[in-house]
């Protein structure tokens, strides 16, 4: 069974944070004990007036249902120990994370689950919601059966 996932973006601000409460918040109706937690490989891009959490994840988490409540938290930068400390990782976009986990971390670069869901620039925030909730529920639904 693993303990604790990581989830991984650029800046820990949007698709990372939503993985991260949305995780949270599924797990028990899936009788999974498992806690999720999610990092950046690159906080330094989100400025401060840019607030704590992405609005597209947390209009994503009400439009779900979930409340994100204490889970409100300025965005964390990844370090060594938590790779170490994960049951497992997930990068959320390969073609954006790969370069940067080689870059800083290449001993973790092939221990790492990769998902492709691009940045907003890339694709719309409810499709990349969509999709990262279909991973999301599929994880929980392996880790159920392990």
């Amino acid at each position: 069974m693993t303990d604790i996932v990581l989830f991984v973006c650029t800046g820990n601000f949007y698709r990372s944070r939503f993985a991260e409460m949305l995780f949270n918040a599924l797990a028990p109706a899936y009788d999974v004990k498992t806690r999720a937690v999610s990092r950046g490989l690159s906080t330094e891009r989100i400025s401060g007036d840019m607030g704590s959490i992405s609005p597209h994840a947390l209009k994503g988490l009400r439009a779900r249902k979930i409340n994100p409540g204490d889970a409100i938290r300025l965005p964390i930068q990844i370090q060594e120990s938590d790779f170490a400390e994960a049951s497992l990782v997930i990068a959320i976009d390969e073609w954006e994370h790969r370069p940067m986990i080689e870059q800083c971390f290449p001993e973790w670069v092939n221990r790492i689950q990769y998902w492709q869901v691009a940045d907003i620039q890339d694709l719309d925030p409810e499709v990349a919601l969509f999709a990262l909730e279909s991973r999301v529920r599929n994880l929980l639904e392996q880790i159920k059966n392990e």
